[in-house]
């Protein structure tokens, strides 16, 4: 059999927990809950109703929110979509102002761009050089119409991390509905949606070990908020969304969040051992720069550049680890990450930046060959360079 790539890649998605693969099988065949959950008439139903608000529990316990304010999505970008466009088309006769950054994820950014061609309009808050939005920038940005603020708990790219129970004070202040991704950092950091002011906040199933297509949007039900449904046609998740509810789908999600709930502090641990034996390696091998704020920020994520190497060449050369390109590729050309763009990374380094992600299932085995490979494909770009 061949020999799989080291994956080092779980801030893309992970591998589904054998826990939850296990509590998801036993929704799809006829002997377990794979019925409609919204068939009222049977017991098929009714069982499948049952599982899906356990599951709606559990995602709710991880985030410290009832499990009434827990609505289902297709997954985060979905999750987006509903609270930005929602509450924007919900309120704009309160105004027409909106705040985001330039880094958050581009299901966050393209919902903007949306609602400018709509004539909203938006502020986009710069980031420092590290990759920080501070709260200050916010309170500055702030206008007597602005009715939303949007950003993102961990980023993506950086794994910088941003203060959002600071910002949520300042929007709880202002009456500015606040709306946080926290697709990256769901089961990584803790989460209390009340007492960070919190209003909207969009997670997933796939960053914590659970399945892809499945995650939830919470929406603050007291003092109750207004956000306008994106999908229509049955009136499901109190009119917010509708569709069919994939019972496994949602099982496995609530399996998820409540393992992760379990681990967290474990999972971080280990994982801020390995990312320190990485980093330290990495940085050995000379000619490496770290892209972000090296403190505030979840360990699992190192953006790293590496100088005076090509980028294209360097990714393809190593085959054997599974990675992301810092570059973004286009129906044309390959761009510099907009990530990096925006915090003043030089295109050229930019271009040879790759991110590695560490998560449960990486060992301190595949930190070791990781640091081999890398250093060998840097001393052989090296020698063909010369």
């Amino acid at each position: 059999m061949k020999k799989q790539p080291i994956y080092l890649d779980y801030a893309a998605t992970t591998p589904v927990d054998p826990s939850v693969v296990e509590a998801m099988s036993q929704c799809l065949m006829l002997d377990g809950n794979f019925a409609n959950p919204a068939s009222r008439s049977h017991r098929y139903g009714w069982q499948a109703e049952e599982a899906v608000e356990n599951a709606r529990r559990q995602v709710a316990d991880l985030i410290g929110a009832d499990p009434r304010e827990v609505v289902w999505t297709s997954g985060a970008t979905e999750s987006d979509n509903l609270a930005i466009k929602g509450a924007a088309l919900a309120n704009k006769e309160r105004g027409q102002h909106l705040i985001t950054s330039m880094i958050e994820h581009k299901a966050v950014l393209d919902c903007f761009a949306w609602l400018e061609q709509e004539g909203f309009v938006v502020t986009y808050l710069q980031p420092s050089a590290e990759g920080m939005i501070h709260p200050d920038q916010v309170r500055d940005a702030l206008r007597e119409d602005t009715i939303l603020v949007s950003l993102m708990h961990v980023n993506n790219e950086l794994g910088t991390v941003t203060d959002v129970a600071e910002v949520g004070a300042l929007c709880r202040e202002r009456g500015v509905l606040f709306h946080v991704d926290a697709a990256q950092s769901a089961g990584k950091f803790p989460i209390d949606v009340m007492a960070m002011n919190i209003d909207l906040l969009s997670v997933c199933a796939h960053k914590i070990y659970g399945p892809k297509g499945v995650g939830a949007l919470y929406v603050r039900r007291r003092p109750p908020l207004s956000i306008a449904a994106q999908i229509h046609g049955g009136g499901h998740e109190r009119g917010y969304r509708s569709g069919t509810l994939a019972t496994h789908q949602c099982v496995g999600m609530g399996a998820a969040f409540e393992l992760a709930g379990q681990q967290r502090k474990g999972d971080a641990e280990r994982i801020s051992r390995l990312s320190m034996l990485l980093a330290d390696g990495l940085q050995t091998l000379g000619g490496v720069v770290f892209h972000g704020d090296q403190t505030s920020k979840w360990p699992g994520i190192l953006n790293v550049g590496f100088q005076c190497v090509d980028g294209e060449h360097l990714l393809f050369a190593l085959k054997d680890i599974a990675v992301s390109s810092g570059s973004a590729c286009t129906s044309a050309s390959v761009e510099p990450s907009y990530v990096l763009t925006a915090i003043g990374v030089p295109p050229s380094l930019a271009h040879s930046s790759l991110r590695f992600s560490i998560g449960r299932f990486t060992t301190q085995d595949d930190i070791s060959q990781t640091l081999d490979i890398v250093g060998n494909v840097l001393e052989q770009l090296s020698r063909l360079s010369s």
